[in-house]
């Protein structure tokens, strides 16, 4: 998937930075499987997937799109794509990417602006299916591409994570027709459970306690200064609490942290720390 991604991407972001990511989930957006990609989307990508499965009765052939923060997202460039898998007329898997698009609109190229709100910073996608039963969503192209400053350069860039998934699908089917439908399904739930077991077994391993810390960002962009940053955590019989209560408010310039990527935050810094060796799979987290 991610080679695809990269290879037929339009842009310097895919192509040459290689600002995306690929991941494989189970039918309830349960993170599976994942390349060795961007971790702040790799973290965050699973709350875009329950989100569309919130959303949508998926059919064979859907593609549903969104980059809402509050959704999952990260910031607005990171656009996701989400395919479901069915095998037998059963749905067990969804595929999906994400990707950095170097324009989505909004007040200044590139779309990452000196910004007191989300709307200066680009087009918001909620959950829509860019395709419906492999047709594509013409009228919602036609609606994005008329508000980006690179239109050609963003089809593209879709047009790459279409692929992308479409051979994600192709390969999972091909490994399920090889290995059988029961025993991929099987160790892809063995699988999420060995990873919860490990994490857990080296959390135990911590002294056991409270910690806490503070740390400052430096600056909003809008003059507020010394924003404070503030973790107590617990660490106590094979768990791990991060508690931020304690830091400052939200601020108006545009470095406030969503639900998805403080949780994709965490996330890496647990699996950098504990998760040697460990498949990454929601079982770590």
């Amino acid at each position: 998937m991610g080679v695809v991604l990269q290879r037929t991407a339009f842009s310097p972001n895919i192509k040459e930075r290689r600002d995306f990511s690929c991941a494989i989930f189970d039918k309830k957006g349960n993170l599976v499987a994942q390349a060795a990609h961007i971790p702040v989307h790799l973290g965050s990508m699973s709350e875009s997937v329950k989100v569309a499965i919130k959303e949508f009765n998926f059919e064979e052939g859907d593609m549903v799109v969104l980059n809402d923060p509050y959704m999952g997202g990260t910031h607005l460039p990171d656009i996701t794509l989400v395919a479901p898998f069915f095998y037998g007329g059963e749905l067990l898997f969804f595929i999906a990417n994400r990707a950095h698009h170097s324009d989505v609109g909004g007040s200044a190229s590139g779309s990452m602006p000196l910004s007191s709100s989300i709307f200066q910073e680009g087009f918001i996608i909620p959950p829509i299916k860019l395709l419906k039963r492999g047709e594509l969503n013409e009228e919602f192209m036609k609606l994005f591409l008329r508000n980006v400053r690179t239109p050609e350069e963003r089809e593209g860039d879709f047009k790459a994570q279409i692929m992308a998934n479409l051979v994600g699908l192709r390969r999972l089917k091909e490994l399920i027709e090889k290995e059988g439908v029961h025993k991929v399904v099987y160790f892809s739930e063995k699988l999420i459970e060995y990873s919860e077991k490990f994490i857990r077994e080296r959390i135990k391993k911590l002294p056991q306690g409270e910690y806490e810390f503070t740390d400052y960002m430096e600056d909003d962009g809008y003059g507020n200064e010394d924003i404070k940053i503030h973790l107590k955590l617990k660490v106590s019989k094979g768990k791990l609490v991060f508690d931020f209560t304690n830091s400052d408010e939200q601020t108006k310039g545009g470095i406030n942290a969503v639900r998805a990527i403080t949780l994709s935050a965490v996330y890496y810094c647990v699996i950098s720390i504990l998760g040697k060796d460990i498949p990454i799979n929601e079982g770590c987290f």
